[in-house]
């Protein structure tokens, strides 16, 4: 065996492992995603689009594609959140409470496809009202997103405490029951009034007499000087 040889099949000697100390140590940060009080109900891949009429044009823009995503919130009873993020990045392009008065309608006749408005959704980290248009890949998923949409908002309208009209309707009785008293007290007081008549001719001619002798007899009593 050659020389060259024998060099090639020495092994070349392993380097020492080279360790850094970190100068500062940063403890671990647990991130939140302010989904912990709540619990997934329902979950779908679509598209969603949102109608801007910012410009000259009125317009549906594409905001996302990614999971919607409808939360039940675990403490708060009867609260449900529709909440979307984009792929990849997944910034938040859909965040509002489900409401009762909602409704969903059909996108131009398309059987995929729903459009509802919202009064306050919070996706751009700012209160605003919105026009949302969400696109499923086939029917059914489209169909399933509408069953647990109107589930919760029956589920809300049912827990939501309806006024009392009969309450109601009993207060305003009482205020008209008042305000008849009040009427009769006045006519009452009217009516005594008029059957107080102007005294007759004799009647005043008793009281002047009364009020001569009166005065005869005060006269009297006033001793001469």
């Amino acid at each position: 065996m050659s020389e060259e040889q024998g060099t090639k099949d020495e092994v070349a000697p392993a380097s020492p492992e080279i360790h850094f100390k970190p100068i500062v140590n940063l403890p671990k940060i647990e991130l939140k995603s302010q989904e912990e009080n709540e619990e997934e109900i329902f979950q779908m891949r679509a598209k969603l689009y949102r109608y801007d009429t910012a410009g000259d044009e009125n317009l549906w823009k594409e905001r996302g594609v990614g999971n919607v995503r409808i939360l039940k919130h675990k403490l708060k009873k009867h609260t449900y959140r529709v909440l979307m993020r984009r792929d990849k990045t997944l910034k938040i392009c859909a965040n509002h409470l489900i409401d009762p008065e909602m409704e969903l309608k059909v996108n131009c006749g398309s059987d995929r496809a729903w459009v509802w408005s919202v009064k306050a959704d919070f996706a751009d980290e700012e209160v605003k009202p919105e026009t949302l248009a969400i696109k499923f890949a086939n029917a059914e998923n489209a169909n399933k997103f509408k069953d647990v949409f109107q589930d919760c908002q029956k589920k809300i309208k049912d827990a939501t405490p309806i006024s009392d009209d009969n309450e109601s309707d009993k207060l305003v009785q009482e205020l008209e029951g008042l305000k008849v008293k009040e009427d009769e007290t006045k006519e009452g007081q009217a009516e005594d009034k008029s059957d107080k008549t102007e005294p007759t001719d004799s009647e005043k001619e008793v009281d002047n007499t009364s009020k001569d002798e009166n005065g005869k007899k005060e006269e009297e009593d006033i001793p001469e000087k």
